[in-house]
């Protein structure tokens, strides 16, 4: 049972998240599901005490509604900062792997929001970073040092090209070089989970997008050869709770 008297939403208050949930058990109301995200998640991703209370109920109720599994998910995004709810978190282990499932089984039937629902089961795997900063590979843009001889890196994927460059402000990308992709032998570990859901799920880009990710670059100034992800995440990963 949630002791609701110890877990205040983001205007101090204990006893408005559960009646919101009350009533949502019952209706698919638009105006309690905005009021209760604006209650658990403050700024798209300072998530309350409310919002950890809150998970079982709305992982129960996202087998019938989007809602519910969008602002699951948001949560769990949050879940990374500095709450300081640990406990509560640690009490929704079971709820959240039922949630992984049922994001699992939601990717399986290819939905409009594939991408979404992509990067909330990322952060109910505790893959807080490649959650926040996974695009779709439109116009995807990353940022980095060259490990070896730190001049600054603009790493492209995206429609327009594949490369390691050089950013010049008034040339724009120079001294291009290909990425080179990861093969599915190659990848190991998140990269190798990431490639093969979206494989299977026929998600083409975003696997194309993910192998050349997790695949390597090559230094336009010193030519020195590199994995573009972990040198990415090493410098871009978010500070832990």
């Amino acid at each position: 049972m949630v002791d609701w008297t110890r877990m205040h939403d983001c205007y101090g208050d204990v006893d408005r998240v559960p009646a919101l949930l009350e009533r949502l058990e019952v209706e698919d109301d638009a105006e309690a599901w905005a009021e209760l995200g604006r209650r658990l998640i403050l700024e798209h991703d300072l998530v309350f005490p409310a919002g950890f209370g809150a998970l079982p109920s709305l992982i129960r109720l996202a087998a019938r509604t989007a809602r519910a599994r969008r602002l699951a998910g948001a949560i769990l995004r949050g879940a990374a900062g500095h709450h300081g709810c640990d406990e509560l978190l640690a009490d929704c282990a079971d709820a959240v792997a039922e949630f992984r499932d049922l994001l699992d089984r939601h990717l399986r039937s290819r939905p409009v929001d594939y991408l979404a629902a992509f990067v909330d089961l990322l952060a109910a795997k505790e893959e807080y970073h490649w959650s926040a900063v996974l695009g779709d590979f439109t116009d995807d843009f990353y940022h980095l040092a060259c490990p070896h001889c730190s001049v600054d890196v603009t790493i492209a994927i995206g429609a327009y090209g594949r490369y390691a460059a050089i950013r010049d402000w008034h040339l724009g990308d120079v001294d291009r070089r290909a990425l080179r992709p990861a093969s599915s032998e190659e990848l190991r570990g998140t990269g190798r989970w990431m490639h093969g859901t979206a494989v299977r799920d026929g998600q083409e880009a975003l696997a194309d997008g993910i192998a050349h990710l997790f695949g390597k670059a090559e230094c336009p100034r010193c030519a020195a050869v590199f994995g573009v992800a972990d040198e990415y995440a090493s410098a871009n990963r978010p500070v832990l709770r």
